[in-house]
């Protein structure tokens, strides 16, 4: 049985609930209540229809309604508690609702026909209540939830079944408070059923124990987790370092399998060269050299203009001029 949320009205002493066609339960209950607390009687109109005020007649066998007119006080008294528990359900009715309690000429009629709208026939009734036993059995806590949460869902399944009529006994109910915590308060669990007596033990004092070890387990947890902070950064450091280390192996083999690809490097301080540095690369010989062969040299440089001039910076003007003055003298 859900209460409505943020709601406002019907919270006055003085004043019944008002009821908008949401939540019967909640109203159903807070209704008798105020009804009970104002009048006993009223709620006896309620339930047994209103009375009649009736007069005997000394040639009939049977008696007939009196008129206004030949009313007592008793009588009046007793027509008064009749209008007075009809205004209180008709008043605080909402209009969408009303239009279903309209033709209803007592108080008996429209609590009869409200309870059959919501909780439908004794059919429906009945099928409603199987639905929420199965519901009360299969409850579980769940692993992210409070005791808060917890207790407040089961409350609403146990009130919904006591709206209905299906009472639950208490220590019935307690066991299955304690049936339904996670394994991680097995020790809790086993602790409350040695140390109390769960016969006498109330759902109130159960949910206040829990409450308080949930507290104490969230402090301890609080506590624990900057250790855990601690090694798991040590822990990534190490990682770290472990990576770096592996990488290093790795560039060093390829650096190695680089150096025997190539024959070897030269180290500093070290003149020697290497293997067949001498062999001319057109010949595969030593001693042939370009210089040695100046066809060669012409070959080369009539391919390589280039490299030809940034060895002679003199440019082969000048050869020119010098030899044809060599001509003229001669």
């Amino acid at each position: 049985m859900a209460a409505p949320p943020n709601f406002e009205g019907g919270q006055s002493t003085y004043r019944p609930p008002r009821f908008n066609g949401q939540y019967y339960g909640w109203w159903k209950i807070r209704t008798h209540d105020f009804i009970m607390a104002e009048d006993s009687e009223l709620w006896d109109v309620i339930c047994d229809g209103p009375y009649i005020p009736t007069k005997a007649l000394t040639e009939l066998p049977f008696s007939m309604p009196k008129t206004r007119k030949e009313y007592t006080d008793a009588d009046r008294k007793a027509v008064e508690k009749y209008f007075c528990a009809k205004k209180i359900l008709v008043c605080r009715i909402g209009p969408d609702k009303y239009n279903k309690i309209s033709s209803c000429d007592t108080a008996k009629e429209i609590w009869e026909a409200l309870q059959t709208a919501h909780e439908g026939t004794t059919q429906v009734k009945k099928s409603k209540i199987d639905m929420l036993t199965t519901e009360y059995e299969l409850f579980k806590m769940k692993d992210d939830e409070s005791i808060q949460d917890m207790h407040t869902r089961f409350t609403s399944i146990i009130n919904e079944l006591h709206s209905l009529g299906e009472i639950i006994p208490r220590n019935k109910l307690v066991r299955k408070i304690l049936s339904i915590l996670p394994n991680s308060w097995e020790s809790k669990v086993n602790a409350i059923t040695e140390a109390r007596d769960l016969q006498e033990l109330t759902i109130d004092e159960l949910v206040g124990n829990l409450k308080t070890y949930e507290m104490k387990r969230k402090i301890d947890n609080a506590r624990r987790e900057p250790k855990k902070e601690k090694n798991l950064i040590l822990k990534a450091e190490s990682n770290d370092s472990s990576e770096e280390d592996n990488d290093i192996a790795y560039l060093t083999k390829i650096f190695q399998k680089m150096i025997k690809r190539n024959g070897g490097i030269l180290r500093r301080g070290n003149s020697s060269k290497p293997k067949n540095y001498n062999l001319y690369h057109k010949f595969g010989k030593s001693g042939h050299f370009i210089k040695d062969f100046p066809f060669l040299k012409q070959e080369y440089s009539k391919y390589n203009p280039e490299k030809v001039d940034k060895r002679n910076p003199v440019p082969d003007k000048d050869f020119k001029r010098k030899r044809s003055a060599d001509n003229v003298v001669k």
